[in-house]
Order: C-alpha cells, then sequence, then structure tokens
C-alpha cells in the first residue's frame, strides 16, 4: 500500500520553529522527489520545497532561509524543519512523492502520492 504520513505540526508563536515529518511507505523512496507543499484556508496549494533522491534541495522564495527540508532514505522518512515562523506560515502542510527528478517541482498535478496533511498555525 503507498502511503505518506505527516506528523508533527502545531501551534506556535511567531518566530518559533517546527519540524514535520513524513513516513513513506510502498514506494520507491529512495528515487523518489519529495515535497512539501502548503495550502491556507481559501488558498491554493503551493509548492514549499523538494529534494532529490541524491539530496539537492529547491525551495519557494518565502521560505528560503527558514526552511530546511531533508530526507533519511534508509529510513523513508522526510523531514521539513521551520525556524523564525510566521503568521503567514499558517496552512495545512502536505508531503508529496513522484517518481522521477524534481525538474518541475512545483508543479503538484506532477506529484503521484499524497498524504494527509498536518496543520500549522503560527500566532502573532
Amino acid at each position: 500500500q503507498v502511503q505518506l504520513v505527516e506528523s508533527g505540526g502545531g501551534s506556535v508563536q511567531v518566530g518559533g520553529s517546527l519540524t514535520l515529518s513524513c513516513v513513506a511507505s510502498g514506494i520507491t523512496y529512495s528515487r523518489a522527489c519529495m515535497a512539501w507543499f502548503r495550502q491556507a484556508p481559501g488558498k491554493e496549494r503551493l509548492a514549499v520545497a523538494a529534494i532529490e533522491a541524491g539530496g539537492s534541495t529547491r525551495y519557494s522564495e518565502p521560505v528560503k532561509g527558514r526552511f530546511t527540508i531533508s530526507r533519511d532514505n534508509a529510513k523513508n522518512i522526510l523531514n521539513l524543519q521551520m525556524n523564525n515562523l510566521k503568521p503567514e506560515d499558517t496552512a495545512m502542510y502536505y508531503c508529496a512523492a513522484k517518481d522521477d527528478a524534481c525538474n518541475v517541482w512545483t508543479w503538484q498535478h506532477k506529484y503521484t502520492t499524497w498524504g494527509q496533511g498536518t496543520q500549522v498555525t503560527v500566532s502573532p
């Protein structure tokens, strides 16, 4: 069974930190492009960060310098370390996987597997 399960969301104050995790099963994790997307209420789902099988990373402009994506191919785990959180980071965060490179990593329709999401809320 192909599955992505996120955890680690919660409520923090501005400037705080959270680490999201995503455990993958049923996919060839070591070859997959893995990514985090987020969706705020009433807004479209947008790409946050992606990481190639070999470890190369990509970030959207709003999170550059604050978020760090990482992966453990031995444990099939994807992480997103989020520092200096802002109210505009409030959203449901989703883990996603696709079976090729991260060339067009922001195109959500390219991803074949999605998690159920974990909520992040940042309060002033």
